[in-house]
């Protein structure tokens, strides 16, 4: 696990691997009921086995969810993350499917200071077990300046 990372720590090029994690079963069940997202696709086996997936598939959000979790468990945005800014150019390029283990590997992209907190661009490339590409999205997150709090 890495110290917390301020503002300041982060540089363009840094790159960032999280560990794995195996999207289950629960998580779409759960995710379902949370989000209220019950489509067929991610719910009905018989439906979603005669489209062009051959079978169910998680939800999207549902697998930006688990990358944004995967982002603590670095331990660089522990008690310095204070805001999920915003999420660009998301791209969903293979299908997740139950059983699968996704992980993601981080760029910073870009920096810039704002007045709360300073605004880092992290691209996410999300694979799969196979070492396939499922995702990518460019997410900007605003990060502590060292020495002050948050909000």
């Amino acid at each position: 696990m890495n110290s917390p990372l301020y503002y300041e720590d982060f540089e363009p090029g840094m790159t960032f691997e999280t560990p794995g994690r195996t999207v289950t079963e629960a998580d779409i069940v759960n995710f379902a009921g949370v989000s209220g997202d019950f489509y067929s696709l991610h719910t009905d086996e018989e439906y979603a086995a005669k489209t062009m997936f051959g079978g169910r598939i998680a939800h999207g959000l549902l697998v930006v969810s688990i990358v944004t979790g995967l982002w603590f468990r670095l331990g660089v945005f522990e008690g310095t993350l204070l805001a999920l800014y915003g999420i660009d150019r998301l791209r969903f390029i293979k299908p997740v499917r139950p059983g699968d283990t996704i992980r993601a590997r981080i760029t910073v992209v870009e920096k810039r200071e704002k007045e709360k907190g300073g605004l880092v661009t992290l691209r996410n490339e999300v694979y799969n077990q196979r070492g396939e590409l499922v995702a990518v999205f460019d997410a900007k997150v605003l990060v502590a300046y060292r020495g002050k709090s948050g909000g």
